[in-house]
């Protein structure tokens, strides 16, 4: 679909890279002449990625261990970046989430998804722009979000809120940075089946079941598809796009909503079956870091 080398020349920060989505987008581009870094809490993953990612496509991935709610230690990871070389681009990809009637929740709970998502996202955003600017360098910034910013969603409200932020940070950045040569934009995907999705926010569920029921398209999305429209947004195909979130779904959201108001059906039985799942997803996922 694309030139060879579309992206050479380009230093491209991918957060949540280590896995899913982020690992999937960091290789196009890496397929793609960027050099690309990528950070998440587990370095031992990232790294694990990096090697992978240049066995399979040659280049440069380095790899960064960093918590995202930390604005500090986002700082210096960003400053260490550009000390070596400015970055062209970021994809703010680092999310968490899972289900659970609101009633339910802790502050904790709140908290943990507000805190990698908008704070996070906010503290990435803010560390690599404020250098574009002082710099002078122009560039881009693409942002995961949920086609629910535009409609809420029941059940995931932490989620709903903290990605209803990110939108909203990339039309007010997009106004106020566009000056500069520095453009935002967001994707909007479907359900593109990834294992941390599936355990924390569809346990028990067939993975794409949902989807393929009810989708217009009658199918889930493809990662190659993410990874093709990240690469647009970023490739200088059309740089008049900015502060725009674009809706990768199939048109589900168009025709159901396309957030989790179908789980109003469900019994006190089933949320907790569901609660247990991710606890022991979350607690196996625990192990494996320590």
């Amino acid at each position: 679909m694309y030139t060879p080398r579309l992206l050479a020349g380009r230093n491209v920060l991918v957060t949540g890279g280590g896995t899913g989505l982020g690992k999937a987008m960091a290789g196009r581009f890496l397929s793609l002449g960027a050099d690309v870094h990528i950070c998440g809490r587990r370095k031992s993953v990232c790294d694990e990625t990096a090697t992978e990612l240049m066995a399979a496509h040659g280049g440069k991935v380095t790899s960064h261990g960093v918590d995202i709610r930390d604005a500090a230690a986002v700082d210096a990871m960003v400053e260490s970046i550009f000390a070596d070389r400015p970055l062209t681009d970021l994809v703010n990809n680092a999310a968490g989430n899972f289900i659970s009637r609101t009633q339910d929740l802790s502050p904790r709970g709140f908290d943990a998804v507000a805190n990698i998502v908008m704070h996070g996202t906010f503290y990435v955003t803010h560390a690599v722009g404020r250098r574009w600017i002082a710099g002078q360098h122009r560039g881009n910034v693409v942002s995961v979000v949920v086609t629910w910013v535009r409609n809420g969603s029941p059940y995931v409200v932490p989620s709903a809120m903290s990605k209803a932020a990110v939108h909203t940070m990339t039309m007010s950045l997009a106004t106020e940075w566009g000056r500069y040569g520095i453009r935002l934009n967001a994707i909007a995907p479907g359900e593109i089946p990834t294992e941390g999705m599936s355990k924390r926010i569809k346990p028990g569920d067939e993975v794409g079941a949902r989807t393929i029921a009810m989708n217009p398209m009658g199918r889930v999305g493809r990662m190659e598809e993410l990874e093709n429209l990240a690469v647009f947004l970023i490739s200088g195909g059309c740089d008049w796009i900015n502060g725009e979130t674009i809706a990768m779904d199939g048109a589900q959201a168009l025709a159901m909503g396309g957030n989790f108001y179908a789980l109003r059906d469900w019994k006190d039985a089933d949320w907790a079956a569901a609660k247990d799942a991710i606890k022991a997803h979350n607690d196996k996922d625990r192990a494996a870091r320590s």
